[in-house]
């Protein structure tokens, strides 16, 4: 006798003819929030920065308005349109921000079945960004004190960090991470990730007694620049020392060629990201290269997040609509067998 079956289209806990939003959310769009979650936590970093290097930090003088009376810039004879339009775009982009990294925890906890890991993991990226609006308000109200616009550029890689780390989760099990190198070669990756936190630390407060604060009349840290330069490009050195160590030890263990591929591109994204530290340094820091600084910084940030997390394997995994419609494959294999 023949047999029919029916597939579910959607994730397991919904059906077909549910309205979306009682649908769980598909593993495309838990990847797309991921995604949207990384690059909106990368571009907010590159956008404090532009509002720095052109002294727009105060074009919103108060917070959480932008002028008393007013969530948006009004004209005033004292401010400057483009530094007003610069700042007010910055704060805006936090609110994309909030929606990317807000969207992500609620898909991924309404994702059926679900994975509490996973969804502890991205609770971070909201508060992350919160607590990042909090601290922009705190600097308004400051003047731009410098010790409260450096951890805004570090908050920003933190999370950025993290947002990358549940991407990668999101295509791997939930299996117990299996090493695909060496235990020690595994401890010096991940040592390379703490000398670029230290590395970061030193590059802002080599801005925070730079000429860039945000704003002309903002005092700058009382250190001298070209001694915290200094400090900067040795930890540099020996972090591109580090990773060169690093890869020779991919090499000899005959490391997997994933791992390699990235290993070689964090190798070229430091180099470059040296020579324009270099270059700024050589020129006078030129608004241009600050910025162009700080991208480097984050895609440095997300090569490194790519590297250590190739150092071990958790398997494929392989959404549950695949899973339903392979099983469903068999079925349909073994009634027309028996048919």
């Amino acid at each position: 006798m023949a047999m029919t079956t029916s597939a579910s289209t959607g994730e397991p806990g919904s059906r077909p003819t549910d309205p979306w939003w009682r649908r769980a959310p598909s593993h495309q769009l838990q990847k797309a929030f991921a995604w949207a979650a990384v690059v909106t936590n990368g571009l907010i970093a590159v956008t404090g920065a532009t509002v720095r290097v052109t002294g727009s930090g105060l074009g919103c003088p108060t917070w959480p308005e932008c002028h008393p009376g007013s969530l948006v810039p009004v004209s005033r004879a004292d401010l400057s349109p483009i530094h007003q339009a610069i700042e007010f775009g910055n704060r805006t982009l936090t609110g994309l921000v909030l929606v990317a990294s807000l969207g992500l925890f609620v898909v991924l906890w309404r994702a059926r079945p679900q994975r509490p890991g996973l969804v502890k993991l991205s609770a971070v990226l909201p508060a992350g960004v919160l607590f990042q609006a909090l601290w922009g308000g705190l600097t308004v109200l400051t003047g731009l004190a410098w010790w409260t616009v450096a951890p805004h550029m570090l908050v920003s890689l933190v999370l950025l960090f993290v947002a990358i780390v549940v991407l990668v989760r999101l295509d791997e099990t939930d299996e117990p991470p299996v090493p695909v190198v060496p235990r020690p070669l595994q401890l010096l990756t991940w040592a390379t990730v703490v000398v670029l936190g230290a590395l970061c630390v030193a590059g802002t407060l080599v801005t925070a007694a730079g000429p860039h604060g945000g704003d002309d009349a903002t005092p700058r840290l009382d250190l001298p620049v070209r001694a915290l330069a200094q400090v900067h490009a040795d930890l540099m050195f020996a972090y591109l020392g580090l990773l060169v160590a690093m890869t020779v030890g991919y090499l000899a263990v005959r490391a997997p060629r994933a791992l390699m591929v990235r290993a070689y591109v964090l190798i070229g994204v430091t180099a470059g990201q040296g020579l324009i530290g270099l270059v700024q340094y050589a020129t006078g820091v030129p608004e241009v290269l600050v910025v162009a600084h700080v991208l480097g910084a984050t895609l440095l940030v997300a090569a490194a997040a790519a590297v250590a997390l190739a150092t071990r394997d958790r398997g494929v995994h392989r959404p549950s609509t695949e899973a339903t419609a392979e099983a469903s494959d068999s079925v349909r294999s073994a009634a027309s067998s028996t048919g």
